[in-house]
């Protein structure tokens, strides 16, 4: 016994595996070195049933050659049971694969059981342990799948991380792009302290009644507010910055240092709403879209229209005392009965404008195209 002990160690050692039987050539176990003639074919196993190569020419798929060997898988202190061939055939090319194509890769890196070590989440790989034995994504209710993606990318396996980004996308809800309504914006405004800085940046009002709202110093930078209802709205000093303000109405809206760089309220009416703010703080309109609109009677003392496009708009008997014009179209608008005493009107295009009835006259010095 100990002679063939001696025998199959020496074998372990040349082959690289873990023998523990040896059969002859046909399918005979030798437990008695002195059985074993010169001309013997003999078979080294490492306790898998013998197998004639001869008659079994073809294996059985999942038996061929050192992938028929069952091994447990510690995972984070969760002990798993599988096949080699599981762990390599699906996906040759993962990092799972090559762990354990090769046995004795993991060299002591087992536990006292003989568990391979793997420093993982559990819950996490078993969804992809059951991907690999059956090829159906199953991931058990309350299972995070981000996490089973991750561990996913983590082992390599390719063909599983198409299939949970799939899922994850499907398990996401709709994006809701629905207007926000009057009703739910004042339950926000009443939920917000009076003091905090309320941003609504990029929202979507679109055709809200927002009328008679206190909407002071409220952010609505490129907010879409298009055919909203904004008509006696207190809007003084709100950032309206690339907003969204086509076709809506702001009648009677009080604007006074409001900032509406590069905002777009073509069609918009405006009519008699006030820009003036009595402590100085002047409106900022400076490169607006303000085509057509209809601004009658407005108080735009001081104003900024500095590049703002004001083509065929109404600006009929309104203040625009000191207001900046400089490079502003006004071709076709209606100025009859504006005061525009100390405006600058530098550079500005007044083609087809309309100035009968001018409280005052345009100085001689102040160039207009």
């Amino acid at each position: 016994f100990l002679r063939l002990y001696l025998f199959i160690r020496e074998r372990t050692s040349k082959l690289g595996i873990k023998a523990t039987s040896v059969y002859n050539g046909k399918g005979g176990l030798i437990d008695d070195i002195a059985l074993i003639r010169d001309d013997d074919v003999l078979f080294v196993c490492e306790g898998e049933p013998f197998i004639d190569p001869q008659t079994d020419s073809k294996l059985p798929e999942g038996l061929s050659g050192s992938h028929t060997d069952w091994l447990t898988l510690n995972v984070g202190g969760r002990y798993f049971t599988t096949t080699r061939s599981t762990l390599v055939n699906k996906e040759p090319d993962s990092m799972l694969a090559h762990m354990f194509k090769d046995k004795g890769v993991w060299g002591n890196k087992q536990d006292h059981r003989g568990a391979f070590l793997i420093d993982r989440s559990p819950e996490y790989f078993e969804p992809i342990l059951n991907y690999l034995r059956h090829g159906q994504l199953i991931v058990n209710d309350g299972i995070n799948l981000l996490g089973v993606l991750e561990e996913a990318r983590f082992f390599g396996i390719d063909s599983l991380i198409e299939h949970l980004e799939v899922a994850i996308k499907n398990s996401q809800p709709p994006e809701d792009h629905s207007p926000i309504s009057r009703k739910e914006f004042v339950r926000f405004l009443l939920a917000t302290p009076t003091k905090s800085e309320l941003r609504c940046q990029g929202l979507n009002f679109s055709g809200a009644d927002l009328s008679r709202l206190d909407l002071r110093y409220i952010n609505f930078k490129m907010a879409n507010l298009s055919r909203c209802n904004l008509a006696h709205a207190n809007l003084c000093c709100a950032n309206l910055e690339r907003a969204d303000l086509s076709g809506s109405v702001l009648d009677c809206a009080n604007l006074q240092g409001v900032k509406m760089l590069c905002s777009n309220a073509e069609g918009a009416s405006l009519k008699l709403c006030n820009f003036e703010d009595p402590s100085g703080l002047k409106a900022n309109l400076e490169g607006a879209n303000l085509k057509g609109v209809d601004m009658e009677g407005s108080q735009m003392t001081g104003i900024n229209l500095r590049v703002a496009t004001l083509k065929n708009a109404k600006l009929k008997n309104c203040n625009l005392r000191g207001a900046t014009l400089a490079g502003t179209d006004l071709e076709n608008c209606d100025l009859s009965g504006c005061d525009l005493q100390e405006a600058n009107l530098r550079g500005s295009n007044v083609k087809g404008a309309i100035f009968e009835e001018m409280l005052t006259p345009l100085h001689m010095s102040q160039s207009v195209r």
